[in-house]
């Protein structure tokens, strides 16, 4: 995973960089950025992109013409730029990347916070405000129940991990004691 994340990054800040100014807006460009994601994560569509039959131009023809929204100069471009490196089906890693991207440029960051429990407003509203503290950023948090972590909860943001799970710590007493 790590992989296809360096390899799509250099996609996703060259599109930001190209559409940061553009009059219709970041958050128009991060929803046709999550549709050609989404048109490029479906089966059927991988499986025709990797058909050897076809020639680059084919595949951006195909590709195109399964997008429902009009595409501007700029989104066609890009579109073909991915195809003739052969990346199209990094879109929905590069969609990751440049919603990322977006969020830090307006001063927020997405959390990914994952507890052993139901957490209720309060305790959210708490671990939240404390997270925008520690990174200096207005988090958006998405909250999901893992039971398996057996007691705390482990927090995302962009590449940083904190983890206070009890699993987390079993793994490290674990660690220490097989060394």
């Amino acid at each position: 995973m790590a992989e296809l994340s360096t390899v799509a990054r250099p996609y996703a800040e060259a599109l930001f960089a190209a559409v940061r100014d553009d009059a219709e807006g970041l958050g128009r460009w991060a929803e046709r950025v999550d549709e050609l994601a989404q048109v490029a994560a479906l089966p059927d569509v991988q499986a025709a992109l990797n058909d050897p039959r076809l020639s680059a131009s084919q595949r951006f023809e195909l590709f195109a013409g399964l997008v429902k929204s009009d595409l501007p100069p700029a989104a066609r471009n890009f579109i073909e730029l991915l195809t003739e490196n052969g990346r199209l089906l990094l879109l929905p890693e590069i969609s990751v990347q440049f919603n990322a991207l977006k969020l830090r440029h307006e001063g927020s960051a997405q959390a990914e916070i994952v507890s052993a429990y139901e957490l209720d407003a309060a305790q959210v509203d708490t671990l939240v405000a404390g997270l925008e503290k520690k990174f200096g950023l207005k988090i958006e948090a998405h909250v999901t129940v893992d039971p398996s972590l057996i007691g705390g909860v482990r927090v995302t943001v962009g590449d940083q991990v904190l983890d206070t799970s009890v699993q987390a710590q079993l793994a490290g007493l674990r660690d220490a004691l097989a060394a």
